[in-house]
């Protein structure tokens, strides 16, 4: 059904910032935007919501129309009303941060967006409309809530080890951190499992591998656990 209204109304749109982790590097999924305005210009996946899906579908669709991306963890992040953020009209636009696995996905350019690929934090491009604003808001969101919740663990393989971990809390929180005080503490959450297998082909010496065990952390958040790293 169409509908005519007495006053004008904002566009309605959603941006997403998609975090991964190579091992070493935290890294953030951008486009190159096929179409005016700022065409050729990178910037955070996303695109307009459509009268029959709610703001997660949208969030949902624009990923996997501009990067293929499907997302497990997709949180919403907060809404950017500035008036003049984009050029075209009055465009409100709902923010959301995905965490993904890097070595799980294939990335591929569709839709609206001519390239799609990872880039480290310390190499961002100038990104188009106000998308600057809205990853560093992500980013200061990551870096509070993986002290406190334990999405990191969406950004590593199934299996990892300790150095792993921790190499993910030093790429995110942008600082080095106490190895011994570190793995105390994350040891003494009892939510890992330590797996019988070790790594392979590496110049140091191999390390036990570990998996994060959701039911174990489920079953401690009922009982009081309240999970805190400290680094």
């Amino acid at each position: 059904m169409k509908y005519s209204y007495r006053y004008p109304r904002p566009a309605m749109s959603v941006d997403c910032v998609v975090f991964g982790f190579d091992g070493g590097e935290l890294k953030v999924l951008l486009i190159e935007r096929l179409m005016p305005p700022f065409q050729g210009s990178w910037a955070l996946p996303g695109g307009f919501l459509e009268m029959n899906e709610t703001l997660d579908e949208a969030a949902r669709r624009e990923l996997k129309e501009e990067t293929s991306l499907d997302c497990a963890y997709l949180e919403q992040l907060y809404t950017f009303s500035q008036i003049d953020r984009d050029p075209r009209e009055r465009v409100v636009t709902v923010a959301y941060f995905a965490l993904v696995k890097m070595s799980n996905h294939v990335i591929e350019a569709a839709s609206d967006a001519r390239a799609a690929e990872w880039f480290p934090l310390n190499k961002l491009p100038d990104l188009a409309f106000d998308h600057s604003n809205i990853f560093q808001m992500a980013l200061d969101r990551l870096k509070n809530k993986i002290r406190y919740q334990p999405i990191g663990f969406e950004l590593l393989p199934k299996k990892f080890t300790l150095r792993q971990l921790q190499a993910l809390y030093e790429a995110i929180l942008q600082r080095p951190i106490d190895k011994r005080n570190f793995r105390k503490k994350v040891l003494g959450m009892e939510i890992l499992v330590e797996l019988e297998e070790r790594e392979k082909g590496v110049a140091h010496r191999a390390a036990r591998y570990y998996r994060f065990d959701s039911s174990k952390y489920r079953k401690r958040v009922k009982e009081g656990f309240l999970f805190e790293v400290e680094t």
